[in-house]
């Protein structure tokens, strides 16, 4: 969690598949809690990368298996968009937006 908690910024935010909006406490406290667990996270190999200055943006499609609040989400993709800001000499995720996929 340690390593989890440095590469999002504070004020970090991230919508999920289900259209939720969560602070980084919210989302990193559900994980750290087991609220919410991830029990398979698979990225495809092909990620989209732009950057601009000291920003970039990437765009990737997963598949996942996740349990919040103790039930078993079905096995689902989804498409990413993350941006990620470079603060000193760190990348640090800023958004990522998930859309569920049918």
């Amino acid at each position: 969690m340690e390593l989890v908690n440095k590469l999002h910024v504070d004020d970090f935010e991230l919508i999920n598949p289900g259209a939720q909006v969560s602070s980084k406490q919210q989302y990193l406290g559900a994980v750290a809690s087991g609220e919410l667990t991830y029990r398979v996270w698979e990225p495809d190999t092909q990620i989209a990368v732009r950057f601009y200055g000291h920003s970039a943006i990437i765009r990737y499609r997963s598949r996942a298996v996740v349990i919040i609040q103790g039930e078993q989400v079905p096995f689902r993709g989804a498409w990413h968009t993350d941006l990620y800001e470079k603060r000193g000499d760190q990348w640090q995720v800023v958004w990522s937006h998930a859309t569920g996929i049918q």
